[in-house]
């Protein structure tokens, strides 16, 4: 796959080795930085904001049983209960 422009994570993700990486990569880093870091990294404090929207799509799919225990072995039953559960998820 081709990297993402972006990556989104929380303070447990900052490390200078990942930040390279994703530099190498071509992908913008939004991670905050952690209090004790002597070098305090730059963040779009907006973008992070929207994370929270992020996880909580995940929290409301992990309601549904089926999907947060993964019965489904077949990747495309599990993708199809995935869209389901989505879709009632929408509905709500």
């Amino acid at each position: 796959m081709p990297p993402s422009k972006i990556l989104i994570g929380d303070k447990g993700y900052d490390s200078k080795a990942l930040r390279e990486w994703l530099e190498e990569r071509g992908t913008k880093a939004v991670i905050p930085p952690r209090k004790n870091r002597k070098v305090q990294y730059e963040y779009d404090q907006a973008l992070y904001k929207q994370r929270n929207l992020i996880e909580r799509m995940f929290n409301r799919l992990k309601d549904f049983r089926r999907i947060a225990m993964r019965f489904d072995r077949n990747v495309k039953t599990f993708l199809a209960a995935i869209a389901l559960a989505a879709t009632v998820a929408f509905w709500l």
